[in-house]
């Protein structure tokens, strides 16, 4: 049996924005960005996590980057113009963006939040991103995917 569409996958039919899904199985409960890219067989430079942040204006942002890098808060803050942004709670991150943690996509939340992918997305003629549930993983052409979300590229990472 086929499993159910996400609402990421959904909006990526909806945007015409061919993707490959990708599944993998968590039962050992590693949903950390750089086991998943193993899991799925993918490089993890081209595998990209989603974090969703709050500013100091009170606005919500997502920052979308390698799984293997940290977001620079101060770096992310710059790109989006707030003077400061910080990591939303665990226990928000449902209500925000209609996602649970390890699952959490940057196409199909909520509401669409302000978005920045790390520069490096520019380089990659393929990311891989969470496909909107834990154990799914969804790979899109960049330039594709950005346009849908709306989203810009900034340097976001710790090492720049």
């Amino acid at each position: 049996m086929a499993e159910a569409k996400t609402n990421a996958m959904r909006m990526l039919d909806r945007g015409k924005v061919p993707y490959h899904m990708y599944t993998y199985d968590h039962s050992d409960g590693k949903i950390d960005g750089v086991s998943v890219a193993t899991k799925v067989g993918q490089d993890p430079d081209k595998v990209f996590k989603t974090l969703v942040t709050k500013g100091s204006s009170g606005g919500y942002f997502v920052f979308v980057l390698p799984v293997a890098l940290e977001l620079d808060l101060k770096k992310a803050a710059r790109a989006v113009g707030e003077k400061s942004v910080a990591m939303i709670r665990v226990d928000e991150i449902n209500r925000v963006t209609g996602y649970i943690r390890g699952g959490c996509s940057p196409v199909g939340m909520k509401k669409q939040y302000p978005t920045v992918f790390d520069r490096r997305v520019e380089d990659l003629p393929a990311v891989v991103v969470s496909g909107g549930r834990i154990g799914t993983q969804i790979e899109v052409e960049p330039a594709a995917l950005l346009r849908l979300v709306g989203a810009a590229t900034a340097d976001i990472t710790m090492e720049g």
